[in-house]
């Protein structure tokens, strides 16, 4: 098939034709998924939607969800993200792709959740005023976020102990709406602000502060997962073959917002996950490759590494060992790994 013809065809056909066989000839992937494997003990799956677009793999695995045999998708729509590991832990959502950090803190409280695999390695963005030109500058100084034990707050927090500040009482921490947040940076009204899809996007367009850590680039953070597939404990321990299915559908979707980085972005917009098909595809094309290590970096590494971080910030007690053997499920990793060479 020439590129020309492929470029011709319409996003449905598109969709319809990896989804249906397994985006054998497009993208190199069996062109029967799962056929060799019972089929799923529920049929049924429910995911988590909310305004970042980082978690593209999420909303294109649905195609691939109902190819491995999961007839009623559904997403859940959460407006914060503190609000995803209890929708989790409580059976209201199945899986979901989320920051690694706070799924530690929820392991820590013995929440009934449980990470498969990594997703991809990055896409917060930290920006600041003049008055903060490293992560040290942050002491004493005044930072946004959506609320505490959010994302931002937990990766803030964690590359604060990193270079040695105590976040509990280094930082003055104020909450509010991202919007709010990304308004009162532009005016100089506080110091720092850490964004994710399209946020920081929308900020280096507008040229409002400047970039102080990017976690797709900088070491260490970029040495790490950033989203990781976590799901509900009991859905996983009742549906091994559906986990594994659903789990395969996701990473079948990051390996094409990978290759694929404009058509993604064209179908967040028509999906309605974003507005913004500019912003959406410069998203996808900083994001292409964090997408494509779900294969070659170690889960339990980025874990490690948190969980360190969050010993050291004060807020978990247990041991990166005793999160990984309470919180962490690599049997389905392990053979995709296998099935789903690049």
């Amino acid at each position: 098939m020439s590129n020309r013809r492929f470029d011709q065809w319409s996003r449905r056909k598109f969709l319809g034709t990896a989804a249906v066989a397994g985006a054998g000839a497009l993208l190199g992937f069996p062109s029967e998924p799962g056929t060799a494997e019972p089929p799923p003990e529920t049929t049924k799956v429910r995911l988590v939607q909310r305004p970042s677009i980082c978690v593209a793999p999420e909303y294109l695995a649905e195609d691939f969800l109902r190819a491995e045999g999961f007839l009623d998708v559904q997403y859940i729509k959460k407006q914060g993200p503190k609000e995803i590991e209890p929708a989790l832990a409580a059976g209201e959502a199945d899986i979901t792709l989320h920051f690694a950090a706070p799924n530690i803190l929820r392991i820590d409280a013995g929440d009934p959740i449980v990470i498969l695999a990594g997703g991809h390695i990055g896409c917060f963005e930290l920006f600041g005023t003049q008055r903060v030109r490293a992560i040290r500058d942050l002491k004493g100084k005044t930072v946004a976020i959506l609320e505490l034990g959010s994302s931002q707050h937990v990766f803030i927090a964690s590359m604060a102990a990193h270079v040695g500040l105590d976040p509990r009482k280094d930082i003055n921490w104020v909450t509010q709406l991202p919007a709010e947040s990304m308004r009162l940076l532009a005016q100089g009204k506080i110091d720092a602000f850490l964004g994710f899809p399209p946020q920081p996007q929308e900020l280096r367009a507008k040229k409002v502060g400047h970039v102080i850590v990017n976690s797709m680039l900088d070491k260490p953070w970029s040495q790490y997962f950033c989203c990781m597939v976590t799901a509900n404990k009991d859905f996983v321990r009742k549906n091994p073959v559906a986990t594994k299915r659903a789990l395969r559908a996701i990473l079948k979707a990051s390996d094409m917002c990978a290759r694929e980085p404009e058509r993604v972005a064209r179908f967040l917009v028509d999906k309605a996950y974003t507005a913004n098909y500019d912003l959406a595809v410069q998203t996808m094309q900083e994001m292409q490759m964090a997408y494509s290590h779900w294969r070659e970096y170690d889960p339990a590494d980025t874990l490690r590494y948190y969980a360190l971080r969050l010993h050291e910030a004060g807020m978990i007690k247990s041991s990166p060992q005793k999160i990984i053997a309470q919180g962490t499920d690599w049997r389905f990793l392990r053979e995709l790994k296998k099935e789903l060479k690049a």
